[in-house]
């Protein structure tokens, strides 16, 4: 009978920061260079401002975005990455691979592999 592993704490605590709802689409959004806060909300279809704003503030509190404001009038707020969360980049471009191969747009499983 095989051995069951536990799963990694780490592990299980990083694919629940960047795997919750939104976060992926708000790190994607960051990485195409969206930084203030309605340019993020305009590239992710369907999010609201409370869900954008509780993820925003996820993702900083775990140090992989950071937010700046800018002492213009009127003020302005920026989100930018990290370090921690530029490192993600290898990441979520493997993300986009694996899901431009095997995930249909609608949701259907592909009928075959698409290479």
């Amino acid at each position: 009978m095989p051995v069951v592993h536990p799963v990694c704490v780490r592990f299980h605590r990083a694919v629940e920061l960047i795997g919750a709802r939104w976060s992926g689409a708000i790190l994607r959004a960051l990485f195409t260079g969206q930084h203030r806060f309605a340019g993020i909300k305009a590239a992710i279809p369907g999010i609201s401002d409370t869900m954008l704003a509780q993820r925003l503030r996820e993702l900083e509190a775990a140090s992989v975005v950071d937010r700046q404001v800018v002492s213009t009038s009127p003020l302005v707020v920026e989100y930018r990455l990290t370090e921690r969360g530029l490192e993600l980049a290898p990441v979520m471009d493997a993300l986009t691979t694996w899901a431009h191969r095997w995930i249909e747009p609608s949701g259907a499983e592909p009928t075959t592999a698409v290479t």
